[in-house]
C-alpha cells in the first residue's frame, strides 16, 4: 500500500517538491554559512520524495542551543511560509475521503518543515 501511495504522490506533486528542495538545498549550499540549512533541505526533499512508510522522530538526547537556534532561524527565514503551505494542502486533502492518507503526509511535512533540526527520519 505504500508504494501505490508513494508512486500517486509522485504523480501528484511529490517529484516537483522534492526538486524544489533540491534546488534550495543547492542554493543554500553556496555559502558556508548556509551549509547546515542546505542540509536540511536536502532531508525535506528525500522525505518528500517518498513519505508513506516513513516516520519523523525526535533525535533522543539533548539537541544541544544551536539546533534551537537554527530552528529560530530556519522559521524566521522561510520556514513558516513552508510549514503553512504544508498546512493549507494538508487541510484541502483531508476534506475528501480519498485525500486523507496525502492529507496526512503533509502534515508530517508540516512538523519538519517547521523544525528540521533536531528530527530524523525513519
Amino acid at each position: 500500500m505504500n508504494l501505490i501511495g508513494n508512486i500517486i504522490w509522485l504523480i501528484f506533486g511529490g517529484f516537483a517538491a522534492f526538486l524544489g528542495y533540491m534546488v534550495s538545498g543547492l542554493l543554500f549550499c553556496v555559502s558556508i554559512i548556509g551549509i547546515p540549512f542546505g542540509i536540511q533541505c536536502f532531508k525535506i526533499g528525500l522525505f518528500t520524495l517518498m513519505p508513506f512508510g516513513r516516520e519523523i522522530r525526535d533525535v533522543p538526547g539533548p539537541t544541544g542551543c544551536l539546533a534551537t537556534l537554527f530552528n529560530i532561524i530556519w522559521v524566521f527565514t522561510g520556514g513558516i511560509w513552508v510549514a503553512l503551505c504544508h498546512f493549507f494542502f494538508g487541510v484541502l486533502l483531508t476534506l475528501t475521503v480519498i485525500g486523507i492518507p496525502f492529507g496526512r503526509q503533509h502534515f508530517k511535512l508540516m512538523s519538519l518543515t517547521f523544525a528540521p533540526f533536531g528530527k530524523e527520519i525513519y
